[in-house]
């Protein structure tokens, strides 16, 4: 009886193994024959179809509609993850399938860019699937007894276990570099190696943040000297500057950028570890100080990690010194866990979207100008300590493409360009308006800090470069750095300023660092803060 029922499985089970490692071969970027993989990636790929196959008879009881459902998962991953590396020059890896469930509570964010009528058409195809193969396949169960049904199914389901285990401890070590991994052990086991490695990975230490030491109490320095400036530092969003890149683009586009850059007492290109979103990469590196590779499997969504294990940051750093600490990020708190790891960075105040109106909206998101205004109100309130304020900001967010672009727009942006736009200009236009914001947004925190009574020093940087396919694929793809700068209301003395100010190339986790020497006019030490003031501290 048992060999029947395995023989009655067998055809489905072969059928859906073949059409797994076809479907392999919609992936773009393509990984490597079976015969070029490493054979531990096969024992892998044929062990976890098993293990579906067999987990899903058990479920459904019938296997033809294992075989279509198991597959039909299988084509979402592969559209999610082509739609990932045209978008983000990455494709899906373990880490993505949380997002599923961020795209159930922040649609507008994730679904326009896989296709809302792809998403429609694969939802009203999956459950006509569903509803035809319960009515169509009959029941295993009703045809042979249940022993047998679980005997035969979980035998499938424990021998393709066997194998992916057998297979992951002969594959070796992934190396963390998706397009490279994907390509050379194919979609299952390079998803099957990033899980393992996430959960054999560990937390960063502690004490290898460069603020562990500046972090401590006792590292406080002068906390009540009103010589102490204000600080802002703001991570623009999907700001870098277009106009290298595209000679299409006004040349005024960025005239506060342009200025401010000038004056900057540093400045540069900013290597960041995104491309197009995955913000918080970014983010982490620059609040933590510390680069990808000490986050190992972490890398890739570092909050996650960050919500259960505190690390020091430059803000509990600048906390350390007196400093009142503000994060303000007009979206939902609860996004990226922000709400759970803005407090364990060391913040004392997180303002989110709920502290603006509906009349703050530019575009999809709170404008830029609304969020300068907010930045500018809280330096005005003045509680005898010093402020330091980390912006978030979200107007130039996409999706691009659901804002239509504006002709009255383009003597701003696009000036030469012809109406109506060509496709590959059109999601730039829009993006373009918004880096006009942004700029405008630069223009209005010089201001209120400059309106300050206390000295004031602003740090601006851009956290990727934006999602622009059809543009990149038209001009070409721009490197994927970002400018940064760090601006002073008291600019250095011309008789102590170079004839030149070179530009510095910096990685994301060097800027924090580089801001705090800024303030207070020395590099942060992982053995000892100085208590007593520099002489710079005592003017």
């Amino acid at each position: 009886m048992l060999g029947h029922l395995l023989l009655s499985l067998s055809l489905p089970l072969f059928i859906g193994l073949v059409f797994s490692l076809a479907f392999e071969a919609l992936l773009s970027p393509r990984p490597a024959p079976l015969w070029q993989r490493p054979m531990a990636a096969n024992v892998i790929h044929l062990g976890s179809w098993l293990l579906l196959f067999g987990l899903f008879t058990l479920l459904l009881q019938r296997p033809w509609f294992a075989v279509v459902f198991v597959l039909s998962l299988q084509l979402v991953v592969v559209q999610s993850s082509n739609t990932k590396s045209k978008t983000l020059n990455e494709p899906f890896i373990c880490h993505d399938f949380e997002y599923f469930w961020d795209a159930i509570l922040h649609p507008r964010l994730y679904v326009p860019f896989f296709g809302i009528g792809l998403a429609i058409a694969a939802s009203s195809a999956g459950a006509i699937a569903i509803g035809s193969f319960l009515y169509v396949e009959p029941s295993l169960v009703s045809q042979w007894s249940t022993v047998l049904f679980l005997q035969s199914n979980g035998l499938l389901a424990g021998l393709g276990a066997v194998l992916v285990a057998v297979g992951l401890r002969s594959l070796g070590a992934m190396s963390l570099q998706p397009v490279e991994d994907l390509h050379r052990v194919g979609l299952y086991a390079s998803l099957w190696a990033y899980g393992v490695a996430l959960m054999r990975s560990s937390p960063p230490d502690p004490l290898a943040s460069p603020y562990a030491a500046a972090s401590q109490p006792s590292a406080v320095a002068s906390p009540d000297s009103a010589e102490r400036p204000n600080v802002v530092l703001v991570q623009s969003e999907s700001f870098f500057d277009p106009r290298p890149w595209c000679p299409e683009v006004a040349p005024t586009l960025l005239q506060h950028f342009d200025a401010t850059f000038t004056e900057a007492v540093e400045k540069g290109e900013l290597s960041v570890p995104a491309w197009g979103a995955n913000t918080v990469r970014t983010e982490c590196a620059v609040l933590t100080g510390l680069a990808p590779s000490a986050w190992g499997a972490r890398q890739f969504n570092p909050y996650r990690t960050l919500s259960r294990y505190p690390l020091p940051s430059v803000a509990s750093a600048f906390r350390a010194q007196g400093y009142r600490t503000i994060c303000v990020h007009p979206y939902p708190a609860t996004f990226y866990m922000r709400d759970k790891v803005i407090p364990q960075l060391g913040f004392d105040t997180f303002i989110d979207i709920s502290a603006f109106s509906s009349s703050d909206k530019h575009g999809q998101y709170i404008g830029d100008r609304a969020v300068a205004r907010k930045v500018g109100r809280l330096l005005k309130d003045d509680d005898n300590r010093p402020l330091f304020i980390f912006v978030i900001t979200m107007e130039n967010h996409g999706p691009l493409h659901l804002e239509a672009p504006q002709q009255a727009r383009l003597a701003d942006t696009l000036p030469n360009a012809a109406w109506p736009l060509p496709g590959h200009l059109r999601e730039l236009a829009v993006y373009l308006h918004h880096l006009g914001e942004a700029d405008q947004m630069l223009a209005s925190v010089k201001t209120a800090l400059n309106e300050s009574t206390r000295p004031g020093i602003l740090s601006w940087y851009g956290d990727h470069v934006p999602i622009l396919p059809d543009a990149y694929g038209y001009f070409m793809p721009p490197t994927g750095s970002t400018p940064y700068m760090i601006w002073s209301t008291q600019p250095t003395p011309p008789d102590q300023m170079p004839a030149e100010q070179p530009l510095q190339g910096i990685a994301a986790n060097e800027l924090g660092v580089r801001l705090f020497k800024q303030v207070f006019g020395r590099d942060i030490s992982n053995d000892v803060i100085k208590a007593e003031p520099e002489p710079q501290e005592q003017e």
